[in-house]
């Protein structure tokens, strides 16, 4: 049995659990996940009974190729109605309507009114959006092996910028351009998102964006945050840095948030409330004085999409389970002043969590 197959088969068997007849996949990433579909128009029917994958006549080749366990369906370029057909052809013979489940999460409003129209009085839709996020919050083996390969480029990436290629007389804009050219040179797809290089004050942006004209100065922390992709899969990790001599504050604050992040490390494990894991680091921050200084969540998940479920933080809801992939990244972010941050991306595991990013978290001056 392929991956593709077992993953389609415990989401049938939620579709089932449910009620539904069927579930229309249309996100694309969860149509990659579900059958391993990487063009840009495609749609998955799932359900009791039903494996159907849809594409337009773009895709119909290398539909053969990537997408061999379902059947395969050549439909419109709206895959709407084709899906509705579909829907209504599988069940024919049923009493009453066909209940069709749909991803509300993802599908817009005008999606929506136009399947509602096509649908009329023969099908019943309903939300059941998140179904296949749940299911990709739990990474199999092969999802595993896929971002250790990114997190082994990014790992090599933040090497070769210790090493060889340094900040400081660089500009931030200049120093994230190199990243990425190095990240396609070794093998990665790309980068999972725009590197965050951001010295100084701009540090203290959580999302900074690297500037064009300014030049990374001596004695100052820099915030370096980047991950790579993979055959589809991403890898998320960030350091700070210095480049040269900062004074006491700067350096106690770092020391705060890497001990806060080894205590939230300790926790992160099977069973953990996520709120409980990101209160561990956030009461260490604010007992500090600094509780202002982090204003955003611990962590998220990581796969095909670079911030998934679940989610880490003081609202989020839901208990970690083996075989998640998350970050732990707490921060302080003083204004006008730095930023600092350290995250590693975590395999949650019953024997305990296992950091996949190998670059040390003692300060490194750079």
């Amino acid at each position: 049995m392929s991956a593709y197959v077992a993953r389609a088969d415990r989401l049938a068997q939620r579709v089932e659990e449910l009620g539904l007849d069927l579930l229309l996949v249309s996100h694309l990433v969860n149509v990659r996940y579900l059958t391993g579909f990487t063009g840009t128009n495609g749609a998955f029917l799932v359900g009791p009974g039903h494996r159907v994958f849809l594409t337009d006549f773009r895709y119909v080749e290398r539909a053969k190729e990537e997408v061999p366990d379902f059947d395969r369906v050549r439909g419109r370029e709206d895959m709407l109605e084709s899906a509705l057909e579909i829907a209504l052809d599988a069940g024919d013979g049923r009493e009453g309507r066909v209940r069709l489940g749909f991803d509300d999460s993802h599908m817009t409003v005008r999606a929506h009114a136009k399947l509602a129209e096509l649908a009329g009085d023969r099908v019943e839709l309903v939300r059941a959006g998140g179904l296949a996020e749940d299911l990709r919050a739990v990474k199999d083996e092969a999802e595993v092996s896929a971002i250790r390969a990114s997190t082994a480029i990014a790992d090599d990436l933040y090497r070769w910028l210790i090493s060889e290629h340094g900040l400081a007389g660089k500009s931030e804009h200049e120093v994230a351009v190199a990243l990425e050219r190095r990240a396609q040179d070794h093998g990665a797809d790309g980068l999972s998102f725009p590197a965050i290089v951001a010295a100084g004050a701009n540090g203290a942006l959580p999302h900074a964006t690297p500037r064009r004209d300014a030049v990374i100065p001596r004695d100052t922390l820099v915030v370096v945050d980047l991950g790579c992709m993979l055959d589809s899969y991403c890898s998320d990790c960030t350091r700070t840095f210095a480049t040269g001599e900062i004074d006491a504050e700067a350096r106690d604050c770092y020391e705060l948030v890497r001990t806060a992040q080894e205590a939230a490390l300790a926790v992160t494990q099977p069973g953990a409330d996520v709120r409980e894991v990101d209160r561990v680091a956030r009461d260490a921050i604010a007992a500090a004085g600094h509780g202002d200084q982090f204003g955003h969540g611990l962590g998220h998940g990581v796969g095909l999409e670079v911030h998934e479920a679940p989610r880490l933080g003081p609202t989020a809801s839901g208990s970690l389970e083996a075989g998640n992939v998350v970050t732990i990244e707490p921060g302080v972010y003083v204004p006008e002043r730095f930023g600092i941050r350290i995250e590693d991306l975590v395999l949650v595991r019953a024997e305990g969590p296992q950091v996949m990013t190998s670059i040390p978290k003692e300060l490194i001056v750079v």
